[in-house]
């Protein structure tokens, strides 16, 4: 997959604000704010730190990173995010969208670079994507049109499938026009499509219930923090309930799912590093 086919780069870096450059501590530190859990992201952290390294910015050398975790709990965010401006970091990396939104509400001075799925725009995290203007730049993922493709693999794997469905988190933060293109896409093949929404480990366990009561034919799971760190459930029922399923992420896959499709997440935060690079220097 070609990354130019997911990935939006938004923006200049050049004007940020002068009070966020004034008030940049001698050793440069960057706020990493994640919906996520430590353990579920640590491979990308660790990615996001290749990255850094290999443009100069060795972490503990002449950078640090103060990480911030919501635990998938978007309560926590605004104090997570007031910290890390109480902390007077250079720069917030945020991953997610509902952790942009609530960085964007946290500051307008200390430079924000997001990495997100579906459109900043339609979001309201940022004016345009040519000229996303105030403090915020970054990556987004067209969420719409992988969840398309998504539908359109997993019947042509089973091209007599009649019902799909699909496993979104509720609590997250979610363009309209995913359902919107999904519900098209299995009308334009002639296939019905059901949404079902889980923010819990029960409600995981209750829509399998649900699903397989509906003679569900196939799955697709969209790629969200939650489910990334539920992983092991989700396989767990996928297989107990002999559901074929396809998810956002690679790492499913290796760890047991039968296929993915999808935007690949260490480009993307490598794009956020140079985002970063451009604002530090």
């Amino acid at each position: 997959m070609r990354r130019r086919e997911f990935i939006a780069g938004l923006g200049s870096t050049a004007a940020w604000p002068m009070m966020a450059r004034a008030q940049q501590p001698a050793m440069p530190v960057i706020g990493y704010l994640s919906v996520g859990t430590p353990k579920e992201e640590s491979g990308r952290l660790a990615a996001f730190r290749k990255s850094l390294s290999e443009m100069g910015y060795i972490e503990g050398r002449n950078v640090a990173i103060e990480s911030r975790w919501a635990e998938n709990d978007f309560s926590r965010l605004p104090d997570l995010a007031a910290d890390l401006v109480r902390r007077r970091v250079a720069v917030i990396a945020t991953v997610g969208t509902v952790a942009a939104l609530t960085a964007k509400t946290a500051t307008s001075t200390i430079p924000i670079v997001f990495s997100l799925a579906g459109d900043p725009v339609e979001q309201g995290i940022v004016a345009s994507l040519n000229r996303p203007g105030g403090n915020l730049t970054g990556t987004n993922t067209l969420m719409a049109q992988v969840g398309t493709k998504q539908l359109g693999l997993i019947h042509e794997l089973l091209p007599r499938a009649n019902r799909f469905a699909v496993l979104i988190n509720p609590g997250a933060a979610r363009p309209d026009s995913l359902n919107a293109n999904l519900q098209a896409s299995a009308a334009a093949i002639g296939r019905k499509i059901e949404f079902f929404y889980a923010g819990t480990n029960a409600e995981i366990d209750t829509a399998f219930v649900n699903l397989v009561q509906k003679r569900t034919d196939a799955l697709l799971v969209v790629n969200q923090f939650l489910f990334r760190d539920r992983r092991a459930q989700i396989l767990q029922l996928a297989a107990r309930h002999s559901m074929p399923t396809i998810y956002g992420g690679r790492a499913d896959v290796e760890a047991g799912g039968l296929m993915s499709y999808g935007p690949d997440d260490f480009d993307s935060l490598q794009q956020t590093a140079i985002y970063i690079r451009r604002i530090l220097q």
